[in-house]
Order: structure tokens, then sequence, then C-alpha cells
């Protein structure tokens, strides 16, 4: 962002825990400023493929994942001085609650509370006040002076049953000072449909412009639209530096579909700003990676719910292997499962896949893995030099049930757990079921 144009302004829509409204105030909000004229982006706390292909379907504009955990400061400023011009309204949605995070040191938990302090963020607190009252007012009190860097500007109530029952809770958190900017009530219309790993993906959700539209139509009736965003406030920015992930290749064939669509932006918008160019194909469609490029790149996703059509690809699975032949091609969890030899489906049938690596994965005994990883890695490849370290996650149901390879990397968790091997790598083929977020500061 160049020194002419004006620091980004914008809020972070929170919560006290999960399942309390973020995503709809936020997809809502979002489409009813873009409607109003104004320019919205979004970002999002931590680790999360899915609520960013929200956030761009509502507002029309790419948004970004931030962590305190995984990012340096630097690495933070680095995504936000990258923003186009004119600098957009943005609106950050939180992760689980507003205090929810893991070991680290302070300011590097990765919770969204770390997030809103780091960037000087106003905070919306939406509260689930389903069960309860005036006790509704302890709760938030407790919120509003948990952290003094942290700044509560506003609430929205959520799950009202009753103009009494709004009433009652009104009057209790009004002794706060806290404005109460929106009062939704109770609705179970405009839930989006789920699937294991959260949401079910933008690209395969049915009519999602028009839920859109429903979600920014009911916070027209039940919140401040314009209160909202005279909250937003200019973003404290971090100086911009360190990279992210430096690009794997000068020309990267991306896997891209609905069973491969897991890849943050931030990472295609840092390799395209350093010279990358990204050229997307389609397994499902039967389409093979570009012999051309420099690398095969297979992202994380829902392979487990395509392996029929996936393993009478021909086209895709002859053309990886002589891909693999030449150049590198790395996997990220559903592409690495992917690599294998074997993927076993939920329902037990097991479909072949490429046999770059001697691996076998299974859906059927889903067990869920969910976490940050640091990884080292033991050999040079296409995540970088042998002793890099990396920041990232896991999240999946599938187990690894055969790894005849060589280990990619030593992994070890956010809460000092052993150190352990990760992921398998044979020649220039690797993968693992880490995603990569950024190299670790």
């Amino acid at each position: 962002m160049s020194q002419q144009d004006r620091a980004p302004r914008g809020l972070m829509i929170s919560a006290p825990r999960s399942g309390s409204g973020k995503t709809l105030l936020t997809l809502g909000l979002m489409r009813a400023l873009t409607r109003r004229g104004h320019r919205v982006a979004g970002l999002k706390n931590g680790p999360d493929y899915i609520d960013p292909a929200f956030h761009e379907a509502a507002c029309g504009h790419a948004s970004y994942n931030l962590d305190s955990w995984a990012m340096h400061e630097a690495q933070i400023g680095a995504v936000l001085r990258a923003l186009p011009a004119p600098a957009p309204l943005l609106v950050a949605e939180g992760s689980m609650g507003l205090f929810d995070g893991v070991p680290g040191a302070p300011g590097a938990t990765g919770s969204s509370s770390d997030l809103a302090a780091m960037l000087a963020l106003p905070v919306v607190l939406i509260v689930d006040v389903s069960g309860q009252s005036q006790s509704v007012a302890a709760v938030v009190r407790g919120f509003a002076s948990h952290r003094a860097d942290v700044r509560i500007a506003g609430l929205v109530l959520n799950k009202l049953a009753s103009p009494r029952h709004e009433r009652l809770t009104r009057e209790a958190v009004a002794e706060l000072g806290l404005p109460v900017l929106g009062a939704l009530p109770r609705q179970n219309a405009l839930a989006l449909p789920e699937r294991h790993l959260g949401l079910v993906q933008a690209v395969e959700t049915n009519d999602l412009a028009a839920k859109i539209d429903t979600m920014a139509d009911f916070i027209e009736a039940h919140a401040d639209v314009a209160a909202l965003a005279a909250l937003a406030a200019p973003l404290r920015l971090p100086p911009a530096g360190r990279t992210l992930l430096r690009p794997p290749g000068q020309r990267i064939a991306l896997a891209r579909d609905a069973a491969f669509s897991f890849i943050y932006p931030h990472l295609l918008a840092g390799w395209r700003a350093a010279g990358a160019e990204i050229f997307p194909f389609s397994p499902l469609a039967d389409a093979a990676p570009d012999p051309a490029c420099d690398i095969c790149w297979l992202p994380g996703g829902y392979p487990e719910l395509h392996a029929g059509p996936l393993a009478a690809a021909s086209r895709f699975a002859a053309g990886l292997r002589y891909f693999a032949r030449h150049k590198p091609v790395h996997g990220e969890c559903g592409g690495y499962m992917v690599l294998g030899e074997g993927l076993v489906d939920a329902g037990g049938l097991r479909h072949a896949m490429p046999g770059l690596l001697a691996i076998e994965t299974d859906f059927s005994r889903r067990k869920m893995t969910l976490g940050y990883r640091t990884a080292t890695l033991r050999a040079d490849g296409p995540l970088g030099p042998a002793g890099t370290r990396l920041r990232g996650h896991e999240f999946h149901y599938a187990a690894l049930t055969r790894n005849d390879e060589a280990a990619l990397a030593d992994g070890q968790d956010a809460y000092g757990s052993p150190v352990t091997p990760m992921g398998s790598r044979r020649g220039q083929v690797t993968g693992s079921f880490f995603h990569v977020i950024a190299e670790a500061p």
C-alpha cells in the first residue's frame, strides 16, 4: 500500500463461543454494506479455508486469513499492506470465542483477541442470549474487561425469543455503556449447510447469492448497519516484512476444483507478488498438470467425496505420473491422500490412486485430527531447503494406514508434545496432512 493511500478501516465480529452467529452477522453485514456502496473485503482469524470463500461471495473481494500464532507481525503487515487501493472497509470474522487460542507468547496465541489488539480492531460482540436474559450482562462485562488492549465497541444480541426477552436483556446491558447495535430474533431458516470439515464449500452451496441476500435483509431489518459501519477504525498496521512462503516454482500447476480447493489466498497472492505464475487444472475434469510448469501442487479439499471420479480420471493419473518423473509434486492433506496408492472412502470402498507415494489412507475410520503444527523439513523440497521451519495446521478425519516412505518433516503441536515424523517423500514427490500457513517466525 503506497504512502498516499489512506489506511484501511475495519472492525471484528467475535463472540463468547462458537455457534453464536458470527458467520450470519459477518456475511449479512458484508452484503448489506456492499449494497450500500461500500467497498468491503474480509479477514478471517486463524486457519480456515471455508469462511473466506463465503466472504468473497458476500462482498466480491478476496478475504485473507491472519493468524497470530502461525504468522509473525511483519508477515501480517505484509498481507495487509498488499491490499489493493483504495483501501476497503475490512470486516474481520473471529474464530471460536474471542479469547480462545493455544499456548504461546503474549499476543501470539492465535486468538481473535490477539489480532484485534495487534491491529487495534474494534470488536462487535455477538452474544447468543438463548436461555438467559439479565445474566447476559455479566458475560458481557467480563468480556469487556478481560483485556485492556481489546476494545468491545458494540453488541449484537442473537436468538431473542420475544419482545419481552429483548427488553430484559437490553435493560441489563444498558448500564455497561456499550451500544446494542442489533437484536436478532431466533430463527433457523438462515443456517448454511454443513459437513465434516465445516460449512459446505461456497462453490457447492446452491443459490448462495440468494442465501447471502436473505442474510443481508435479516441484518438490515434487525441491526443498525450504518452504526456498525461507523465503528470501523483505522488499522494499526504492523511493519511489512518477512516471507510468508517462498514460491515453490516459477510456474505452478495448481489442482483447483471441488476436490482440491483448500489453498490460502495469502499464499497465492504472495507467490504472484514474487513473480510466480499459477496454472489451475481440474483433476475432476480428468485434466493433467501442464508439463511446462515447474511444480505441481495438489492442495487439500474433499477427495474422499470424489474418490470414484478421481480413480477413473486416467488422463489426470497418467499426466501426474509423467510430471513426477521430471519435476516436483507436492500434496497437502487431501492432495496427499491422492498421491497414495489407495483411498478408502466413508463406505469402506477402496479406490486406486495414482500411486506416487507408497501410502494408504482410510476415511471410513473417522477420527478427527485438529491443531496447529510446526514442521521442520528433513530434506530439500518444494516447501524449502532442509531445516526450514514452517507453521501450519492439520484438520482431517482420514487415517494414514500405511506409510512406506521416508518422512517429510519433524512435526510438533502447539502444546509441546514430543516431536514426531510427519508426511512422506520419495524423490521429488512430497506430501503430508500438514497445511502450511507461513515460514515460522
